[in-house]
């Protein structure tokens, strides 16, 4: 099939003169050539000469630059069934077999511009992405909020996103409380709260209250620019599974010149060897496969899935090991309140709700987990004053008529020292500690917790996707990977690994058995371009989401599961259409060989061939139970 450019549709949703190939051009002149000659031979009763002239017409004019495009891929090594339609069209001209060689053209033209309007179909996604970010934003000055382009945005530059408005670009709230949705970047269905410091990302829509944002980074940097360009890369890259079918097409294309020529030899008739040709044009092939990866493609998007490699949708169903990262993985990358340590006197709950009060004027990371678990207990929280937080000191203020103190460990054996105080031993996670008046109260621990799903995914993933292996490879401590593994169920751990480890560790498990490595950050960008196939979980790191072959925008396993169905149902219907167009073609092409399909039948038999194929093929971007059932 003659290569081509699919664009993609505007802004209106309606498809720009500019949008339509060459290949549409040909098919509508093919279309008007043959209806021409037949309204000319046998409606007004022309000669056969002149009745001719539309056929030689459309030969010349749409399958010399269609041959012309694959004679230079055969000039390049290009070698495959595209010969097959190439030889067709130079037979039937030789022959004047014109209208035979014009519905070779039409088929040939036909059946890519058929292709471009499921590319259009099943990528729609792209349009939405396009259509729904504002082109202007308001910038606000020392005077006055005016409406500026995106485009001339600057960084450090301040905005008003109003109630209701598309946030323009990512950025950091310098005024102002209230909320986001952003359930169309993240798959989450919840407003996010935001206030002073919150990060706010290009694409979610603001709630009641207004904000004013300090611009972060610049419109085309912006993760929803990144997300667009991924997906537009994504639908141009041409797929593996396409270069398999080229190479399939080299037997092919053999076996049907053995068969033609031996049909021409065995029945003395060059016309079999045109027919031949023509159903054996093998457009199942060079059609099905490419419909099927973009409408997998397309599914795979509307469920917050960014396929940056296409071939991976081929490869994710031969993975055998499971290779996982730690921290924001199979844990949700934040910690949770796992214990609380209490001097003498002190309850639990009392030392959770001092501290809660005193974190929720704090970011730092174990500040909302004490809070997460105040909220837990339904404790209410006490109002702070004198509020402070020097470095390398820890948080304080006064709560009621107690000075309170969140610290660490090191500060405390500082305080041990002169007070002769007994401390709990140290934990293997994360910890603080809480001081009433200057005085020990409480001791908090902490861990990642693991993903509620972690543990029924790691279980499933044997007998629902024959992943017979599962490691976790971590660069964290010993006990905590060794405390994740037991919780979910992994038997095989490697800790305190660097990155360049961790590529060792996953180039030697991919030359046993095809891999699948799921991270999240940086340090898991070189395993992941070691592995068979690579996942990574969210927009954390750029460098992260460039190396990994699909990026699960929602940070689930059940999207990971989703995405394993969807490449196996893909592989599994594209070579249904391929194989199964292929082998109704054979038939066809031994019953022309015996001289009972002339070459026009042929070509509207191979016609209908095609069509059938494409649509099975199309298949792929339906709604289906398989990805909503079967999850473990």
């Amino acid at each position: 099939m003659a290569p081509h450019t699919t664009q993609p549709p505007d802004g209106t949703g309606r498809i720009s003169l500019r949008s339509v190939s060459m290949e549409t051009w040909i098919a509508v002149l093919a279309v008007l050539g043959i209806a021409w000659h037949l309204v000319a031979r046998y409606g007004i009763h022309v000669s056969t000469r002149t009745a001719g002239w539309p056929l030689i017409a459309v030969i010349a004019l749409g399958g010399v630059p269609l041959a012309v495009t694959m004679i230079r891929g055969i000039a390049a090594g290009e070698i495959g069934s595209d010969l097959l339609a190439g030889i067709s069209i130079v037979t039937s001209l030789i022959l004047g077999e014109y209208l035979a060689g014009s519905v070779i053209v039409l088929m040939l033209s036909g059946g890519t511009a058929l292709e471009q309007y499921a590319t259009r179909r099943a990528s729609a996604v792209l349009g939405a992405l396009a259509k729904r970010m504002p082109r202007v934003a308001h910038r606000k000055t020392a005077s006055q909020v005016a409406e500026i382009a995106i485009d001339d945005l600057r960084i450090e530059d301040i905005l008003v996103v109003f109630p209701h408005e598309t946030c323009p670009v990512d950025g950091k709230v310098v005024e102002g409380r209230g909320s986001m949705d952003e359930s169309y970047l993240t798959g989450e269905p919840f407003q996010i709260s935001k206030t002073v410091g919150s990060e706010v990302l290009s694409g979610a829509i603001n709630g009641e209250a207004a904000l004013t944002v300090e611009v972060a980074r610049l419109s085309a940097d912006s993760r929803y620019a990144k997300i667009v360009r991924v997906m537009q890369e994504a639908e141009t890259n041409r797929p593996k599974l396409r270069r398999i079918a080229d190479r399939l097409g080299v037997w092919y294309t053999l076996l049907a010149l053995s068969v033609a020529v031996a049909g021409w030899i065995a029945g003395r008739d060059p016309t079999r060897f045109l027919a031949v040709l023509v159903i054996a044009t093998p457009c199942p092939l060079l059609l099905a496969i490419p419909v099927a990866i973009i409408g997998a493609i397309s599914v795979a998007a509307s469920r917050g899935i960014i396929i940056r490699n296409p071939a991976m949708l081929e490869r994710i169903a031969s993975c055998r090991t499971a290779i996982f990262d730690k921290t924001g993985t199979l844990t949700y990358g934040k910690p949770e309140l796992t214990e609380t340590l209490c001097a003498p006197g002190i309850r639990p709950e009392s030392a959770i709700q001092l501290a809660a009060s005193l974190e929720q004027y704090s970011k730092h990371p174990l500040a909302s987990a004490i809070l997460a678990a105040a909220r837990r207990g339904g404790l209410v929280l006490s109002s702070v004053s004198e509020i402070g937080e020097k470095p390398g000191t820890g948080l304080s203020g006064h709560v009621g008529k107690h000075n309170i103190q969140i610290t660490g460990r090191s500060k405390m054996i500082e305080r041990s020292a002169d007070t002769e105080l007994s401390l709990p031993p140290a934990s293997s996670g994360m910890e603080c500690f809480l001081t009433i008046d200057g005085d020990y109260a409480a001791n908090f621990r902490f861990r990642d917790a693991p993903r509620s799903e972690s543990r029924s995914f790691i279980k499933h993933l044997a007998p629902k996707h024959g992943l017979n292996r599962v490691m976790l490879l971590s660069g964290d401590r010993e006990t905590e990977v060794q405390y994740l593994a037991g919780q979910v169920g992994i038997t095989e751990a490697h800790f305190g690994k660097t990155p360049e480890q961790k590529v060792a560790i996953v180039s030697e498990e991919s030359k046993r058995a095809p891999t699948l490595f799921l991270g999240d950050g940086i340090n898991d960008a070189p395993a992941m371009q070691a592995a068979t196939v690579s996942i990574a979980f969210g927009q954390n790191s750029d460098v992260t989401t460039q190396a990994a072959d699909a990026v699960v925008l929602e940070t689930s396993l059940r999207k990971v599961d989703e995405l394993i169905h969807i490449g196996r149902r893909m592989k599994r219907i594209a070579l249904q259409s391929a194989v199964g167009g292929m082998a109704i073609s054979m038939a066809g092409m031994l019953i022309a060989a015996a001289g009972y399909l002339p070459p026009v039948a042929g070509a509207m038999a191979q016609e209908a061939i095609d069509i059938a194929a494409v649509l099975n093929a199309i298949r792929v971007a339906l709604p289906s139970s398989e990805l909503d059932d079967d999850r473990g």
